[in-house]
Order: C-alpha cells, then structure tokens, then sequence
C-alpha cells in the first residue's frame, strides 16, 4: 500500500542516528534492515535508488563486519559508524555498478572506488546504495519523484540522493554539483545541501561532467549533519575555523535576483526579513550588471567540457545517449580551444571581481534564492540552475537551508554562499541561520524508530 503524500517525507537527523550508533543505543545490524525495509516500502513510489538484488544481505554483512572491527561503543568507534549512506550513480562503489543513469554498458564506465567513498567507509559508513542521477550528471532526469509532491520533479541531477534523504531512506547522500545539481534538488526536497569550495573533497573516481566546475557534495535533514560529514569528507578540514559572531549577509540586487520567479523572489524578502529580526546586518549591493555574458562564459566552459569529458564514449555509443545530453555534447563540439581558453580567462576576471566586491562591502556571506522557484510539475525537467551559476561559476561553498513555506506550499530553500575556502565559517554560522529560519522538526528511525 502507498503511503499518503504527507507521510513520504520524513527526514532523518544525522546527528543524533550517528551518536547512537556510536553509542550502541542502535545496533547498526537493525538500523541496516530497518534502512533496507524503508527503500523497499517506499522506492516504488520514490524511485531514488537505482534498483539492486541482494541489498538487505550485503547491508548486513557490510554492518557484520563493522562490529567485528572491533570498536567499541564510546570507544573509538569513527563519527560515521554505522550510518547507511546514499552515493549518487557517477561516483564509483566497490561492489555496485556505475551506470550513470544511461544506458551505456556498465563495464564501459567501471573504475576504482572514489576517494570520498573510501573517506566514508573510514568513517565508519554503510553505502545503502546508488542513488539515481539525471544521465551523466548533465540534463536529462532520471525517474525520481519528489517525496513532497510525487508529480514533481526532485530537481537534478542529485536528483536520488536529495528525495532518499527527504524521504528518510538515508539520513545522509553524497551528490555532486557542476552548476546546480546538488543545491537546486536539496531546496526542492526541503532539505539541507553543502556544496564546499571547488576541490575541497577530491573527484578521484567520479565521472567527469565539466572538471573546472565539478564538486562533491552531501545533503542531509540538518545544518549540523552537514558539518559532521564535511569534517569527515572534506580535505584539511579545521573546526577551530568555524564562524564566529554574526556574519554580514549581502543581497546581490540586480539581474540576477530578476531571474527568481515572482513567488521564490517574494519568499525571498520575507526570509530576507527574517534573518533581520534575528539580528543579523543586511547589506543590499549592486552586483552582476553584466549577469548574462558572465553566464554565457560559465555556459562556454561547461559545454566545451562536457563534449571533451565524453569524447570516447560518445563516439562509440552515441546512439544509446538521450537526445538531450547528444545535444550538450554536439554543442560542446562545435566550441573552439581558443574560445574556451578566451572563457576561462573572463571566468578568472570574474571570480577576482566577485571576490573583490565581498571584501569592499564587507560582506561574509551572500544570500540568495536556492532556485527560481518551488520544484515544477512533471518529471520532463528538473528545474532551472541559474541560480547556483554565478557561485559555481566562481567555485565558491554554497549551503541551502530549508526556509519557512504556507502550509502545503512546496519547499523553497536559502541559498548562502561564502568566501572561497570558508567552509568551516559557513558551516559553523549555519546553526544559527537555521534556527532564524525555523526549519521543520526531523525523525529518527532505528530503535527511536518511525518505520511506517
């Protein structure tokens, strides 16, 4: 029996599952199975995990031998033992096909495990499994729904990895980002997504889209589930550097924000208001005055990128693409070295203007809409990424917060953005961003379980 669309959406805290994990207070053998009972109750509807024979068993094996590690509870057990984790289909698994969402022969795209893959099992994770991603991470959906409105789009391309955590089939999933594949779905399903600074978690073993822009990311119910993850995933990572204080958040007025749709624009302003009333210092600044030819160059690079990223495998197995990744791929084609060159090269300037506009206004964090509006009707499109362009474009750590809706609208989120290389800032400002914006209440399931 399909459950009811309220009871779809059930986002787990990763703070707490992992502390009693760790603890003991869960036995990772039941949360395992528990985790496995929730993906079959509920993917029928969902469809965010690619579909695998024999996941139960190879759950209960993998939790078998972490407990026969031989950590002890509050012993020196790592910050992730235990905890199911989503990975989306580029990145490469020990033991799991990657299939990208295509239909190109898996063999033709196996590679060694990914470097944040190994980081998590460090840490004491449990891969649950691929989750679904538009195909090669580029345009084309693949069949996710939205947990909140199943006729919607979850957005895309970390399409899986932002429903499987909205529906509390995994209180954590790892995405990735090229211009808005990770925080325009996370702000769609309601929930928290951490873009970091661009290399900051190493794409060893993740399939190519446009390696100038590409980042790994996570999406989990909560800011603090964010940073406990970044801290096991993301290179030199140094707490002692979290925000302090109240940071100065900049409105980056112009045409930027007039791509927003009417209703995102106007939640916009009242979220905007909020964050006021907390006490936080706004600064409204003038930005973006030649928004569309920036983007242009961002859209250059990234489609010059992704024909080259492709090259081999195009050329032997075009005919399987969908039609509209062939389409990216013949448009990357016709893009000159010398034309990409000239992009890159504006796309620098860019990134020194931008960053010389946040020091001159003071500003620590920029806000703005996680995308141009709620997630649209229908499954065709995953929604519009300009939203994200200028801050991929630059490489910068993005963070989407869930930010407060009427009762049943469908989610938007809010989009902050610091400095390059301030992730620790970011996140550590992001508890009390969250608490301004009031976000909804997350379960547990496991021993405190709310398996329905």
């Amino acid at each position: 029996m399909r459950e009811t669309m309220e009871s779809l959406v059930r986002p787990i805290d990763l703070t707490r599952v992992s502390e009693d994990l760790r603890t003991g207070a869960i036995d990772p053998r039941e949360y395992a199975a528990a985790t496995c009972e929730r993906i079959d109750h509920l993917d029928g509807v969902v469809q965010a995990f690619v579909p695998e024979t024999g996941r139960a068993g190879r759950l209960h094996r993998a939790a078998e031998a972490l407990i026969a590690s031989g950590a002890e509870p509050d012993g020196g057990r790592p910050p992730l033992f235990g905890v199911p984790v989503g990975i989306k289909d580029i990145v490469h698994a020990d033991g799991l096909d990657t299939r990208a969402g295509s239909a190109l022969p898996p063999e033709v795209l196996r590679g060694e495990q990914a470097v944040v893959v190994d980081r998590l099992v460090a840490a004491g994770a449990l891969v649950a499994g691929k989750t679904v991603t538009g195909e090669f991470a580029v345009t084309a959906p693949g069949p996710t729904r939205n947990p909140h409105r199943p006729g919607h789009t979850p957005g895309g391309t970390s399409s899986g990895s932002a429903a499987a955590v909205a529906a509390g089939m995994v209180p954590l999933a790892v995405g990735t980002q090229t211009i808005g594949s990770l925080i325009r779905p996370a702000a769609y399903c309601g929930v928290v997504g951490f873009k970091p600074s661009h290399g900051r978690i190493p794409t060893d073993g993740v399939l190519p889209v446009s390696p100038t822009f590409d980042t790994l990311g996570v999406v989990t119910a909560g800011v603090a589930g964010a940073a406990l993850a970044a801290a096991c995933l993301c290179d030199d990572w140094r707490p002692e550097r979290a925000g302090s204080g109240a940071p100065v958040l900049g409105v980056p007025d112009g045409p930027y924000l007039g791509f927003a749709e009417p209703e995102a624009l106007a939640a916009f302003e009242e979220h905007v208001a909020l964050l006021r009333a907390a006490g936080h210092r706004v600064v409204r600044v003038p930005m973006f005055e030649h928004f569309e030819q920036e983007a242009f160059d961002l859209v250059i690079i990234n489609l010059y990128e992704v024909a080259r990223s492709h090259a081999g495998w195009f050329d032997r197995f075009g005919t399987s693409y969908d039609e509209r990744t062939a389409e990216v791929v013949h448009q990357g084609r016709s893009i000159a070295e010398s034309d990409h060159a000239a992009a890159m090269e504006r796309r620098d300037a860019f990134r020194d203007r931008l960053a010389a506009e946040t020091d001159r206004h003071g500003v620590d964090l920029w806000i703005a809409p996680s995308a141009t509006g709620p997630a649209p009707a229908g499954l065709e499109s995953a929604g519009d990424s300009v939203m994200s362009l200028p801050w991929s474009g630059a490489g910068l750590p993005c963070l989407t917060i869930p930010a407060p809706r009427p009762p049943g609208a469908l989610p938007l989120g809010l989009q902050f953005v610091a400095r390059d290389g301030d992730d620790e800032r970011l996140l550590g400002w992001a508890p009390e961003l969250e608490r301004a914006l009031s976000p909804q209440e997350t379960v547990t399931v496991g021993n405190r379980k709310d398996n329905a």
